[in-house]
């Protein structure tokens, strides 16, 4: 007798929780852009535990189509006590994140009365032609006999997306992938896990890339270390230093290959103060040792010294390179209103080097802004509004472990519209650029030890699980994550409100964004629906369809 499954196709919106029933709608018909990349899940059950399943994509978009299963995993830590409850849980247990490359001779394994998904990707790349398109997905048996099924029908829109203008960074920790990959940092294999993890970052709209031009100092306990991970070769003798740069031409040409157009150079100065120098490892008498870290005051004349000679070398680099256009500094990460005098002198400094290029750092008290102390701040997604209110520009945003009131963010425990939601905001406040810290931190807080993502999502029991990473490693490389597809879908949502407003201006766009809201969208106020954000994308990509029809005529 053939058992049947249940099925029911989702938007990329929904999450599917093993032990929760299904409460969302099902999604029959969507749109999208030539050049997009649309995503959907099948959710199914089984009332007996069968293994060996085979799933197929049928229909003319079939060749196209990834196939991935949503993989669970767990979380100690989903939710702090003084979170808001814009969430889909609070306890403990398996949340779905990782998607799993789908293998053929594996196949999906189905438990007795359990919602499991699987992940569709259709990354269209204007390989297909305008019109509508059925796209079928299959369940069956080993031998073929079809157990279950799910159909969307896909409009593709005779238009496309423009570039993605908004500056996307997510930090990229390379230490961690050493250490989890047990290579040799800058070995062979360390260049090649480099470049895969490049590449999937480009994928998914990163744009720009932290460049560890020394160790970052990141996230790092007081007086400790992590893993040396220095492009910039250092040479001392006496009180004079010699540079080698071939390290960081290869980092630059790798990740320019494969799409990055800027560079954020890492932190000259350690965080939570700029109190000291990160870790700087240099030859001196053939030996190899630091010469600068936690003991080092940031404000020595040795330190300023050294930075001295290497900054005026580092922009010869840049100059040579032709990375003028492409090239911005951090001081120190989050300092403080207890420590603005001595953010002040750093920054003084390094601006005496470095007035042709921006110098962003991730901070929330608008007086840095106000003093001029620092005059391209990244405020939290949370304290955005003073920035905004006084005509910031441009005007960057970021959130992290303590965005967890009212604002978007990309938690285990969030709803998925959540996340996505952002792009819409981005779009609405013309932001520059969007930063995160957490690409791949597979450590604990403090980078007190390497952690395994797949068993602890929580960063050793500190930060909500989702913060610290958006993918996990791979035996062959990185595997990605909901959070990081559907954070993607934001970006592509902000680029075609920004193709609907080359036709009708950002006014009739903003409106038509708010139509039927009793209150305009800020970054802590928006609609929390999931129908609500596909239902406006869907106008939105109604409304540019018949404006480019238009320009076809």
């Amino acid at each position: 007798m053939t058992i049947l499954l249940k099925t029911q196709v989702l938007s990329s919106l929904s999450k599917v929780f093993a032990d929760e029933a299904l409460s969302e709608p099902q999604l029959h018909k969507a749109s999208a852009f030539m050049n997009e990349t649309f995503s959907f899940q099948v959710a199914v059950q089984a009332p007996v535990l069968m293994k060996s399943i085979q799933v197929k994509v049928l229909g003319e978009l079939a060749e196209a189509a990834v196939i991935r299963k949503v993989g669970l995993v767990p979380s100690e830590l989903p939710w702090l006590h003084d979170a808001d409850l814009h969430v889909l849980r609070t306890t403990p247990g398996l949340y779905p994140d990782p998607l799993y490359p789908m293998d053929s001779q594996e196949g999906l394994t189905l438990f007795p009365e359990q919602w499991r998904s699987v992940w569709i990707t259709v990354p269209l790349e204007g390989r297909v032609k305008p019109g509508v398109y059925e796209i079928e997905v299959v369940f069956e048996q080993e031998q073929g006999t079809e157990l279950g099924a799910g159909k969307l029908e896909l409009e593709v829109i005779n238009a496309c997306l423009p570039e993605q203008k908004l500056i996307h960074t997510e930090w990229f920790h390379v230490d961690c992938l050493a250490v989890h990959y047990g290579v040799d940092v800058f070995s062979e294999r360390h260049w090649e896990l480099i470049d895969q993890y490049v590449h999937t970052a480009v994928q998914h709209g990163m744009n720009m890339m932290l460049t560890p031009i020394f160790t970052p100092p990141l996230d790092t306990a007081v007086g400790a270390e992590r893993p040396t991970v220095q492009l910039v070769d250092v040479e001392k003798a006496g009180e004079t230093y010699r540079f080698g740069f071939d390290k960081l031409k290869r980092w630059v040409d790798l990740c320019t290959a494969r799409g990055i157009r800027y560079f954020e150079f890492s932190h000259l100065f350690t965080q939570w103060g700029a109190k000291h120098a990160p870790k700087i490892v240099a030859v001196e008498n053939g030996e190899r040792r630091k010469i600068f870290g936690w003991e080092t005051d940031a404000n020595s004349e040795a330190y300023r010294s050294f930075l001295t000679q290497f900054l005026q070398e580092l922009v010869a680099f840049i100059e040579d390179n032709d990375l003028q256009q492409r090239s911005y500094f951090h001081n120190s990460d989050e300092p403080r209103m207890e420590d603005m005098e001595q953010y002040k002198r750093i920054s003084e400094f390094t601006k005496t080097h470095l007035a042709d290029y921006p110098i962003i750092d991730a901070l929330s008290d608008y007086a840095f802004y106000e003093k001029g102390i620092v005059e391209r701040p990244i405020p939290a997604n949370n304290h955005i509004e003073p920035f905004i209110e006084n005509g910031v520009k441009p005007l960057w945003t970021y959130y992290c472990v303590s965005q967890r009131r009212l604002v978007s963010n990309r938690f285990f425990n969030m709803p998925s519209a959540r996340n996505r939601i952002i792009g819409m905001q981005l779009y609405k406040f013309d932001a520059e650029g969007f930063l995160h810290w957490g690409y791949n931190f597979w450590f604990s807080q403090y980078s007190r030890k390497p952690i395994n993502p797949f068993q602890n999502t929580d960063a050793d029991h500190s930060f909500p699980s989702g913060d610290a990473f958006l993918v996990y490693p791979g035996p062959e490389g990185p595997i990605e994550s909901i959070r990081m597809e559907v954070f993607y879908e934001a970006l592509q949502d902000l680029r075609a409100l920004q193709l609907l407003e080359s036709y009708i201006g950002k006014d009739r766009v903003v409106a038509l964004l708010e139509e039927g809201l009793e209150q305009p969208i800020t970054f802590s106020e928006y609609p929390r629906s999931m129908e609500w954000l596909l239902d406006k994308r869907e106008q939105i990509n109604q409304a540019i369809k018949q404006y480019a029809a238009k320009e076809t005529i």
